[in-house]
């Protein structure tokens, strides 16, 4: 068994390669292998937000905090509250984060495929989030 105490693993910036807006990043576990599994806990300031990105085995956020917002290529614009889980298939290619006006902090827990949890894709232009 481990423990990680929390405090214990440095929060993080969330790159602006990957991010619009000021993102804090802090990683809750990474299991050894042979599993796959990684979470952490992501806070975006209004209205931040990930880039559109896929994963190759699947996302679940699972929301803690505030209003945020997630859609699908394609789909509409979700809004997101305290307790909502989200699943986000294989491959599908998404975005998720703040609000314009709320901050918004999710679990977000996904496995990797070949040590790759996420592939990043192209910025959410302002059009598309305020759409």
């Amino acid at each position: 068994m481990e423990i990680k105490r929390s405090g214990s693993q440095p929060s993080g910036k969330g790159p602006a390669e990957y991010f619009t807006g000021t993102v804090r990043v802090d990683p809750l576990f990474n299991a050894p292998a042979p599993a796959r599994v990684v979470g952490a806990s992501v806070t975006f300031e209004p209205g931040a937000r990930t880039a559109w990105h896929t994963h190759p085995l699947g996302q679940t956020l699972i929301v803690t905090a505030g209003r945020g917002r997630a859609q699908r290529w394609g789909g509409p614009i979700e809004e997101l509250r305290p307790g909502d889980v989200v699943w986000i298939p294989p491959a599908e290619k998404h975005w998720h984060g703040a609000t314009p006006g709320t901050a918004m902090t999710h679990i977000a827990i996904q496995e990797q495929l070949d040590g790759k949890p996420v592939d990043w894709l192209e910025h959410v232009s302002d059009e598309q989030y305020q759409a």
